[in-house]
């Protein structure tokens, strides 16, 4: 008997198509890998945790931890990849980093941990997007926020 088709379905993106979705770069790329692409509704973006990133010889260097707001720019990295993705061949110039609310911050990500950002859209509304997020690391929850972000369009793309 065939299966019906699925409503949506989910991607795995690569570190080299973070590249092309995302502008950032070392070190300020904080997005190892995406999975789990649903259209422009949800992704989980991971990020591998090591001892040699910069901001660690500044940052409690006897007893590292990553600073709250990297995970906040973790999470919207991860959203902006998800609304580049779903735009497919209309490419975003730019992309704006707009609010964060409701964030906090539950336990210490350190060196060696893998964190999540799980996030999930809330609202889009022509250019601007919401999604709410967490970061998880072994299921555990670390940090929450919600996020959004302006999308600036190229002249005659439109958005």
């Amino acid at each position: 008997m065939d299966q019906p088709a699925p409503t949506h379905t989910l991607d795995h993106v690569a570190i080299l198509d973070v590249l092309r979705l995302l502008p950032h770069r070392y070190p300020f790329l904080l997005v190892d890998r995406i999975k789990d692409i649903n259209g422009d509704d949800s992704a989980i973006g991971i990020k591998n945790v090591t001892f040699n990133e910069p901001q660690f010889q500044g940052h409690f260097p006897e007893s590292p931890v990553m600073p709250g707001v990297l995970l906040i720019e973790g999470m919207a990295q991860t959203a902006g990849a998800i609304c580049v993705h779903a735009l497919k061949a209309r490419r975003p110039k730019l992309v704006y980093f707009m609010t964060v609310d409701k964030a906090k911050f539950r336990k210490p990500v350190v060196p060696g941990d893998r964190v999540e950002f799980h996030m999930k859209k809330l609202n889009q509304r022509r250019n601007m997007w919401w999604y709410s997020g967490k970061a998880m690391v072994d299921g555990q929850l670390v940090c929450e926020a919600e996020l959004s972000a302006m999308l600036v369009m190229d002249e005659g793309t439109g958005a």
